[in-house]
């Protein structure tokens, strides 16, 4: 073969290289588009969740059935807590190993694991909304909840007594966990007592522990997806997700 054969067969793979990269991008958008609507119906979002595609030549994977990797990235999630809702304000999670139908209408991973952030704010929702009776005429409520460092949270508890409250709330650190479907705020510690303008109040634990401690049960995620870990973050808690089986699309 000559010289002049052999530049030309380059140009020739070249240019039909780049037109196929170019097809197989092509492609891979339009199928991340297509998919990210189909979760936004689902799902009811109110904005259009980011996905994307991992693996190339996406072409052989669509040709497949079967794609390795997909990212997906939603905002603002209404999750059920309890007959009510609570807003997850970011949800991040990897699916692996996902078959899909030609037309999009039904996708399922064989696993996934990501992040969900939950705010503080939301969080709150859950503390009682109602002050809770302490000894001599006291009363407690959780007003605040915030990072605490090491992992732990910040519970402010707003104290008053004959309608006078305490100038500052008293803060205790709080451990968070994941039990099931539920995220637990537990108190590390109780103090004894505290002193209210002037008069020592005793604080029995359990009665206090009215007041710190509660609950929030998260259920209904996207796919089935289940709570695994939690921990404290500047902003809210991040809650590792993870689940098996998952239906992104059904």
């Amino acid at each position: 073969m000559s010289k002049r054969a052999i530049r030309i067969l380059l140009i020739v793979v070249v240019v039909l290289g780049g037109l196929f990269v170019a097809a197989d991008r092509f492609a891979v958008s339009y199928a991340e588009s297509e998919a990210a609507d189909k979760i936004k119906s689902q799902e009811g979002l109110s904005s259009t969740p980011d996905v994307s595609i991992k693996g190339f030549p996406f072409l052989t994977q669509f040709l497949g059935g079967k794609l390795d990797d997909v990212e997906i990235t939603m905002k603002d999630y209404d999750a059920k807590s309890d007959g009510d809702t609570i807003r997850v304000a970011d949800l991040s999670a990897t699916m692996h190993g996902v078959d899909f139908s030609s037309d999009y209408s039904s996708a399922t991973a064989d696993r996934a694991a990501g992040i969900a952030r939950i705010s503080y704010d939301e969080l709150l929702k859950t503390a009682k909304a109602e002050p809770v009776e302490l000894p001599l005429g006291a009363k407690g409520e959780v007003v605040g909840l915030s990072d605490g460092g090491d992992g732990k949270i910040k519970v402010s508890v707003e104290v008053s007594k004959g309608g006078t409250k305490l100038p500052e709330p008293v803060d205790v650190l709080s451990t968070v966990s994941v039990e099931g479907d539920t995220i637990r705020v537990h108190a590390d510690k109780i103090p004894d007592k505290l002193n209210v303008l002037g008069v020592s109040v005793p604080l029995p634990e359990g009665l206090v522990r009215d007041v710190t401690d509660f609950q929030e049960k998260v259920s209904d995620l996207p796919g089935g997806i289940q709570l695994d870990t939690v921990q404290a973050a500047p902003d809210g808690v991040d809650v590792a997700v993870k689940g098996e089986n998952v239906d992104l699309v059904s």
